[in-house]
């Protein structure tokens, strides 16, 4: 039994998650769906209303009732996971990069996935954090709907069905991740 649970508790390695990931991918391509999370966020929108105030939000949400019990599935899963699945949550970089992401200030690198200067309760009294984040949102916001979709969408739904904006967003997406990391993001920090 303890060899069971060991082999639950390490990651999955690719050949058993991206076979999964393509299964899925296949049924929901027969059975006429597209994933996206971000598709999510319209229609809970639309469920709190908002067809009242803007036409974008007037549609049947009810026909995309499955996607909802997608995010319900990720919300569980990922509690699961890291509530029952995991007994070490470090994260595993490059020691290089954890140097310098320490050098830039976040103590917290290798240790967490989210670092605490942005996303802990004492990181809201700072105008700054706010700042970054309301603009953060926005331009994510902003792009995914440009886009078209999020990066689930385009990069699993859409390269999975071969459509050429999805791979013109998938690189896109690529070269956007590029330059903040090695060019905005040094400026901001």
């Amino acid at each position: 039994m303890n060899e069971i649970m060991k082999m639950i508790m390490e990651p999955w390695p690719w050949y058993i998650s991206g076979p999964s990931i393509a299964l899925v991918m296949f049924l929901l391509l027969m059975m006429g769906k597209r994933f996206g999370m971000s598709s999510n966020l319209r229609t809970l929108c639309t469920i709190c209303g908002a067809g009242k105030r803007t036409s974008f939000f007037q549609y049947d949400w009810k026909a995309q009732k499955w996607n909802l019990v997608v995010v319900l599935g990720v919300v569980i899963g990922a509690f699961i996971a890291t509530n029952f699945l995991s007994d070490d949550l470090t994260v595993s970089i490059n020691p290089d990069v954890t140097q310098e992401l320490i050098s830039l200030g976040f103590e917290d690198a290798s240790e967490a996935y989210l670092p605490a200067k942005f996303y802990s309760l004492a990181a809201l009294g700072n105008v700054a954090t706010w700042v970054i984040l309301i603009i953060a949102g926005i331009l994510v916001g902003f792009g995914t709907r440009y886009a078209g979709g999020c990066t689930s969408g385009h990069a699993i739904s859409g390269l999975s069905a071969l459509q050429l904006p999805s791979l013109i967003a998938v690189i896109g997406f690529f070269i956007g991740g590029l330059l903040m990391v090695h060019f905005i993001f040094p400026i901001l920090f």
